[in-house]
């Protein structure tokens, strides 16, 4: 334990600073008061002199401050001990040799300063030194070890006390000091968030994009190749009636595509997926392929069918049509199958044709064919594989997971 550095102005502070003059003022007065009874004449003027010497220490003290506590110590108690062996009654200036030895001199010398202030009280409480009996003696040394336990005991106490004082103050200044580095990691966290949300707001816009290039891909672009090839038809069709037939169903088609185009702006699912479930707009998507290019299609739903989840239902309806559409426009093709597979944890959608098939390792990936249908499945957490060979057909299968309508909000 060091000795304390200055007096500052809290309340063991001013105990410190005041306590020593106070208490020898006291002493003086006790002495003055009882001098008839324990003190001859002539050692009136020893006590004087060191009375005024203990005084001009104490004025010595308060000018000086802390730098010099271990000799203001040591000469106070020697002086209090002096005193105390004219007149027992001074043994009460001695007494705050308990409280500020550990504040004015350090650890290694504080109990020596003790067991010094234990001599001179145990002296003044057994009737004054030096001992005139054996008695007195006994009493002196019993009255010695019974100071000197109880100021070493205050001593423990206060030096626990101090200790965990330190500790409480290094942890608040290192509490502070975190909590600088916590408000240090909240600021450039904020700054972090603020570059987050522009590059989330800008991947956002970006990825709105594709979707609306996918949608009027796997949309538009498919009824406008439809219209084309049934207005192509209608042209070079000989049979008044077969042309009108041609000619209206291109129109269906138009229709169909405006709709489509109004609500892939409007992120909206297709307007039939709204009323009917994904199976039953898959069996009347094919049957209108079939019927629009003339190729035998074969439906099938196998598993336990249940409503899904818009973007499930969507990506695989999407899919199928846009596997159809490359069926009509580069397999030629004269039998196609679709199967709907619900397999309780996932739901599978297979497109199988017998045409002329490809090599799948030399299909680019640019455009939106089979990019723009991974990238849909991938959206989804789905799988996506193609199997095909030339001169064997082509079979187009997609596994995403069974997600059931209402259960994502």
């Amino acid at each position: 334990m060091e000795p304390a550095s200055h007096f500052g102005e809290d309340s063991w502070s001013r105990f410190h600073r005041w306590s020593p003059p106070v208490l020898l003022a006291l002493g003086i007065v006790l002495c003055v008061g009882t001098a008839s009874m324990v003190m001859t004449p002539a050692e009136w003027i020893p006590v004087s002199v060191l009375t005024v010497v203990a005084a001009a220490l104490e004025v010595w003290w308060w000018r000086t401050g802390p730098g010099t506590g271990a000799v203001y110590y040591i000469l106070r108690t020697v002086i209090a001990f002096a005193l105390s062996w004219f007149n027992p009654f001074f043994a009460i200036y001695a007494l705050v040799g308990y409280f500020d030895a550990p504040w004015l001199i350090t650890e290694r010398w504080a109990r020596l300063g003790l067991l010094a202030t234990a001599v001179t009280m145990a002296g003044s409480q057994s009737g004054g030194l030096p001992p005139s009996n054996s008695m007195q003696w006994t009493v002196f040394g019993l009255l010695f070890v019974l100071n000197a336990v109880i100021s070493m005991v205050m001593y423990r106490i206060g030096e626990r006390d101090l200790r965990r004082t330190e500790e409480r103050i290094e942890a608040i200044t290192e509490l502070e000091r975190m909590n600088t580095r916590l408000e240090q990691a909240l600021s450039e966290n904020r700054a972090l968030h603020a570059q987050l949300v522009q590059h989330a707001r800008e991947a956002g816009i970006d990825d709105e994009r594709r979707r609306l290039a996918a949608e009027i891909h796997d949309t538009l672009a498919q009824s406008l190749t439809g219209i084309i090839t049934q207005l192509q038809a209608a042209g070079d069709a000989e049979d008044p009636d077969a042309a009108r037939r041609h000619v209206t169903v291109a129109a269906d088609l138009a229709r169909r595509s405006l709709g489509d185009a109004r609500r892939s702006v409007q992120n909206l699912a297709p307007e039939a997926l709204e009323h009917d479930t994904l199976e039953s707009v898959l069996a009347e998507s094919v049957d209108r392929w079939s019927v629009e290019h003339g190729i035998r299609t074969d439906f099938t739903v196998t598993g336990d069918a249940e409503p899904l989840h818009d973007d499930i239902a969507v990506t695989l309806l999407r899919i199928t049509q846009e596997a159809l559409a490359n069926v009509a426009k580069h397999a030629s093709a004269h039998r196609v199958g679709v199967t709907v597979s619900y397999m309780g944890d996932e739901v599978s959608v297979d497109i199988r044709d017998d045409g002329l098939g490809f090599d799948p390792a030399a299909v680019s990936a640019d455009g939106f064919g089979m990019k723009g249908m991974r990238s849909r499945v991938a959206r989804v957490a789905g799988v996506m594989d193609v199997e095909s060979e030339i001169g064997a057909g082509t079979a187009v299968s997609v596994r995403v997971p069974q997600v059931r309508a209402g259960s994502v909000s």
